[in-house]
């Protein structure tokens, strides 16, 4: 029953264009990024690479919304509503995991307060030392991440913590989402 239950899940998905994103990382706060708001970052004026980035902005525990099994927090209704118009224009990719991890060959949790756009896509990662490593050679990295990801992404989600690793410690003040 299960099995035919997923086999018409995956037929009506593939009938209907929709794509399907492997197990969203979702840390301790049980919010995706962190409890951060995904929109915030496209208003934010991002550094050179080597600068540090403006610090991610907290959602709010009552503005969510659900996406790729998880769930999102909002700093205003009007990003949760940018957000539900087109998710996959604002969520970070690989699910939210590290993207010099995926470039490497794995999956590993993200922090959200590192973080760079390219090229109009949100890319976080793990440490402030693994940034020094994605910056130095951005499409390389991607281009690495991006071959590597068609085997890791029906993998499951990191259940590891950013937090716990002490090379982010002063990377982030307080927690997220504001309640």
């Amino acid at each position: 029953m299960l099995k035919r239950l997923l086999m018409a899940t995956s037929l009506i998905m593939a009938a209907s264009g929709a794509a399907f994103a492997g197990e969203q990382y979702v840390d301790e706060t049980g919010f995706a990024i962190s409890g951060y708001d995904p929109v915030a970052y496209f208003d934010l004026t991002q550094a050179e690479p080597g600068g540090a980035q403006p610090r991610a902005v907290p959602g709010r525990s009552d503005i969510t919304a659900e996406y790729n099994g998880a769930t999102w927090a909002f700093a205003s209704e009007e990003h949760r509503d940018m957000f539900t118009a087109n998710p996959e224009k604002y969520a970070p990719k690989y699910d939210g995991h590290c993207a010099y991890g995926v470039a490497q060959g794995g999956k590993v949790p993200a922090n959200p307060n590192l973080w760079r756009i390219v090229d109009g896509a949100l890319y976080l990662n793990i440490t402030p030392t693994v940034v020094g490593f994605w910056n130095s050679d951005i499409s390389g990295n991607i281009n690495k991440s991006e071959g590597n990801w068609t085997s890791l992404e029906a993998k499951g989600a990191s259940d590891k913590s950013w937090k716990a690793i002490a090379d982010n410690n002063g990377t982030y003040a307080g927690t997220a989402p504001i309640r």
